[in-house]
């Protein structure tokens, strides 16, 4: 996809030896505690942004607003990237998300 400048997720991974006065903290949709992964992978299935460790109880807009990845988006400082579609040029590029993240 041009412009792509990769595939942005979060998953919970369970926790096992959560500590019980945390649990309430880290008890998301399930009830087991879980930790979340904030990653983003290029094309090729290369994973170079990694944000882990927020607790479970978060949703995918929380952990985007405490993700340094989008705090030096907001700053202005964004991977350079230039491409161009059906004549249109454009000089900012984007994440592949599903449906919950802002526009």
């Amino acid at each position: 996809w041009p412009g792509m400048l990769g595939s942005l997720d979060c998953m919970h991974w369970r926790w096992k030896i959560c500590p019980k006065a945390w649990h309430g903290m880290y008890c998301g949709k399930s009830r087991d505690a879980t930790i979340v992964l904030e990653a983003v992978a290029s094309q090729d299935t290369w994973i170079w942004h990694a944000f882990f460790g927020l607790p479970g109880t978060l949703n995918d807009i929380n952990i985007l607003n405490r993700s340094p990845l989008f705090k030096r988006l907001i700053s202005g400082d964004a991977p350079a990237c230039n491409y161009k579609i059906m004549d249109n040029e454009y000089s900012m590029g984007y994440y592949l998300t599903d449906g919950i993240y802002p526009e």
